[in-house]
């Protein structure tokens, strides 16, 4: 089976809601910037039984170049991850 495109995903949203499409896109839309939004001020943004996406302060640490074998010191940084929420797990698995 086949990945959803984006334009799939709306589609079936307006049709299952009931909603123009052009509302179901508007409505994602700001769904994604309020994310953006609240991970960057808060560090977190929880979407009900899916997940949530975690800002995460990742420590300097050393790693290997794969070409030449070197150690390096890989710097500290800020990353988003995701972390799927219990009740997606067991409903897919």
């Amino acid at each position: 089976m086949a990945k959803l495109t984006k334009s799939q995903i709306l589609q079936t949203l307006a049709e299952k809601t009931g909603l123009a499409k052009k509302d179901v896109v508007k409505t994602l839309d700001t769904l994604v910037e309020l994310a953006y939004v609240q991970v960057k001020k808060s560090g977190e943004f929880v979407i009900p039984g899916i997940g949530k996406l975690v800002k995460i302060h990742r420590k300097e640490r050393m790693g290997r170049n794969p070409a030449t074998g070197e150690t390096i010191k890989i710097p500290a940084k800020v990353v988003v991850k995701f972390r799927v929420a219990k009740a997606a797990k067991e409903a897919v698995l």
